[in-house]
């Protein structure tokens, strides 16, 4: 399991994405990119890193579930996300 104060950097980062999402998203069009650079680094999307949402690992992460392979594989095992069955032919 990732270290608490690294998953929490990583949710203040999704926090501060979306606070400024809209903001960032006008100064873009308009072509301001001196209003953006006095932003918050943190506010750019870019700097966001995915992670399993049960235990913060960065790596080996399924976008599509929001989890990492190793508790992907646990929890398909015990028939615990819907609709994933294990191949067989």
């Amino acid at each position: 399991m990732a270290k608490k104060s690294v998953i929490a950097r990583e949710r203040k980062r999704a926090r501060l994405v979306a606070k400024y999402a809209e903001l960032r998203k006008r100064l873009k069009e308009a072509g301001d990119y001196e209003a953006l650079d006095k932003l918050p680094r943190n506010a750019s999307p870019v700097r966001q890193h995915n992670r399993c949402m049960l235990t913060g690992r960065p790596k080996g992460y399924m976008r599509r579930f929001g989890l990492c392979r190793v508790k992907f594989r646990e929890m398909a095992l015990e028939g615990k996300i819907p609709g994933v069955t294990k191949a067989s032919w």
